[in-house]
């Protein structure tokens, strides 16, 4: 379970009665995608001829340039989801962070299932030993990856967040 009972008005577009403007929700779906993206080739090396979480990470891309609806950029993340449903470990998370990627377009909320997803893709490709370390490295790489203009949302997001995301943002 990665989204809350109740929605952060914060994360709910302003058209659905929220605060998100459409340029953070960009900001939002981008991030999400890089961080995606950061750990896709878990995914790729497990599964090289199966584009599906690939293809959801540009679909995030695409709906932020206007070349794609939202209807299109979940329905990729959803593939992406079926993509990671046989598989276990380090691929699985990866794509399920593909997913959810995808799926920020449709609601903002699931950018830090895309994040929470990739530590644990990291944590999953670790040695013994290590699989705390590469969960901290993950979570600040992805920190640092975070647009000034969303970054204190996200972070408030994740400290709100965090007990329903494995408690993946101790970093």
């Amino acid at each position: 379970m990665i989204l809350p009972k109740v929605r952060d008005p914060r994360l709910v577009t302003v058209r659905r009665g929220g605060s998100l403007t459409d340029s953070d929700h960009h900001l939002l779906a981008l991030w999400a995608a890089s961080c995606a993206d950061h750990v896709l080739p878990l995914f790729e090396s497990a599964q090289p001829d199966d584009p599906r979480p690939r293809e959801a990470i540009g679909h995030a891309r695409a709906w932020v340039r206007g070349e794609v609806q939202m209807m299109q950029a979940r329905a990729a993340g959803g593939h992406a989801m079926g993509a990671a449903r046989p598989l276990r470990g380090a691929a699985r998370h990866a794509a399920y962070a593909a997913g959810q990627a995808g799926a920020v377009a449709h609601v903002a909320a699931h950018e830090l299932g895309a994040a929470a997803y990739g530590i644990k893709a990291a944590r999953a490709a670790a040695p013994e030993g290590q699989i705390e370390a590469a969960g901290r490295l993950e979570c600040q790489w992805q920190r640092d990856q975070l647009p000034e203009d969303i970054r204190e949302l996200v972070l408030d997001d994740q400290r709100l967040r965090n007990d329903i995301c494995w408690s993946v943002f101790d970093c």
